[in-house]
């Protein structure tokens, strides 16, 4: 087939030309034609979940179809109870990873779940690493994170080891919580053990559900549960509707994030220190920058790799991803000094993971001389051209040179985070994309999109039902086009697909 390049050379032609008529399309006529598309999906196999896209709360005024935002349902415990075990049970697959060793599971990940025709995120927590020190603080911090993060708990414990100690430091921070806490007593593989599990009411978060995640022995009960807890729509992501945006300051050790935040609050609000890790848990503060109120968090340096890390630099990486996951913009901050580097990738990727809006701050721009200027535009272009969409910023976080372009980035960025796509326009752009620039024969057929909706923002989320599987060459040419035609600047966007078959006629 063509190359990326090759088809982004054909469309650059006529480019402006292609977005001037998708924005001039009158939007009834636009919206009938979508209607129409979205239709014809009755002739293909749809299953629970393609419906509950298709349907969300309905087209809006606009031709968008919009999505509730799911409950989340947090499974927290110690090491080794069987969390990805059950996990797995829950989502009717094996998808988390279970090995008979603690500490498996390092990080949060998130699955999508159904029970009883009701869809809600589960997310499964670890982060426990063997070496650590004060193994206690760090598991209890690992289910923090996530019971912020969450609706509902699910609160694991072995009923055949009983409560340890790191299960009651994990309970006092539970009972901390506001959030509603099940009690999950797993590997009751038969009647006998079910006694270990009357045994945890010693714990004081009321009834344990005796389970065998293994076997799935009283996991329909446990779900059952779940539903009359979990809200139908998720109680936190409301939350997040208002008040001041949520910026993280995020980037490696010694970048100069503290200095930037002091700057932009006007006053020495977070310790500075040439010692790179000086910070190690993240500072709320609410800063008034270009006439409007924000809230900065400065996190905690992230060091290389998590599973090297001790103590409390593997205490301050948990922080560190809770508020890149708590805040609705992330601010890299880079070193132009030196030279871009692993570690400053890997935090963008880190970023763009949680799906949360961009912008790429250049700190320490009056120390840069002409030589490494030119080096730098080289660094860029070669290690964060994926990232070419994201607003850079230049700026001395020390002098506070031009750090009031940071406002505009920001507004720039969450705007596209915010942005939604009418249905009618989004499905005439891709009906028009791809008859000037088909997807190519694919073992002599060729795949369609049937129909696409915006599936939610935070970050734009888009779905395409097709025919066949598209290439990914032609996937990421169909998402360079969406930001052409529609903007995005600062914010990743997320093309989803669904292959769809056509039903078979009886």
């Amino acid at each position: 087939m063509a190359g990326d390049a090759d088809l982004d050379l054909d469309f650059a032609e006529g480019a402006e030309e292609f977005a001037a008529r998708i924005h001039d399309l009158d939007d009834e006529d636009a919206n009938q034609r979508a209607d129409m598309l979205r239709r014809s999906l009755e002739d293909y196999d749809l299953d629970d979940d393609d419906l509950a896209v298709l349907s969300g709360s309905g087209m809006d005024e606009y031709g968008v179809y919009t999505m509730p935002a799911l409950p989340v349902l947090a499974v927290v415990g110690r090491p080794n109870v069987g969390k990805s075990a059950l996990v797995n049970r829950i989502i009717g697959r094996r998808e988390a990873v279970v090995e008979d060793v603690p500490g498996v599971t390092r990080d949060r990940v998130t699955y999508k779940a159904e029970w009883e025709g009701r869809w809600f995120t589960l997310v499964d927590t670890g982060g426990w690493e063997p070496d650590a020190r004060g193994i206690d603080r760090s598991v209890a911090e690992q289910a923090e994170i996530a019971v912020e993060l969450a609706d509902a708990v699910l609160f694991v414990v072995d009923a055949n080891v009983g409560a340890t100690s790191t299960d009651e430091h994990v309970v006092r921070m539970l009972r901390r919580s506001d959030r509603p806490v099940i009690l999950v007593a797993n590997k009751v593989d038969d009647v006998v053990q079910e006694p270990n599990a009357a045994a945890l009411w010693s714990l004081g978060l009321g009834e344990p559900w005796p389970v065998s995640a293994l076997h799935g022995r009283g996991v329909a009960d446990l779900l059952d549960e779940v539903m009359r807890v979990l809200p139908q729509e998720s109680a936190v992501a409301k939350e997040e509707v208002g008040g001041p945006r949520r910026v993280a300051i995020v980037g490696r050790p010694n970048v100069g994030k503290s200095s930037l935040l002091n700057k932009a609050a006007g006053e020495e609000r977070v310790v500075v220190n040439d010692l790179a890790g000086t910070t190690r848990d993240p500072v709320d503060e609410l800063v008034e920058l270009g006439g409007r109120l924000w809230r900065f968090v400065d996190t905690a340096g992230i060091r290389r790799r998590v599973h090297l890390q001790q103590g409390a630099d593997f205490y301050a990486s948990l922080r560190t991803a809770a508020a890149v996951d708590k805040a609705e913009v992330a601010v890299v901050v880079f070193d132009v000094t030196e030279p871009i580097g692993v570690q400053d990738v890997r935090i963008v990727e880190m970023v763009l993971q949680s799906g949360r809006a961009l912008v790429l701050a250049f700190n320490k721009w009056d120390e840069l001389d002409d030589e490494r200027r030119w080096q730098l535009e080289r660094e860029i272009e070669q290690d964060l051209a994926h990232v070419s969409w994201a607003p850079r910023v230049n700026i001395s976080a020390k002098t506070g040179r031009h750090l009031e372009k940071l406002v505009p980035a920001l507004e720039t960025a969450l705007d596209s985070w915010d942005t939604r796509i009418a249905t009618g326009k989004l499905n005439a752009f891709l009906t028009e994309l791809a008859q000037e620039f088909p997807h190519p024969l694919r073992g002599g057929k060729q795949p369609r999109i049937l129909f696409a909706t915006q599936a939610q923002t935070r970050p734009p989320t888009f779905v395409l039902f097709t025919t066949g599987f598209l290439d990914p060459g032609y996937r990421r040419f169909v998402q360079r086009r969406l930001r052409e035609v529609f903007g995005f600047v600062g914010t990743p966007i997320q093309v989803n697909m669904r292959v769809r078959e056509r039903r078979k006629r009886k």
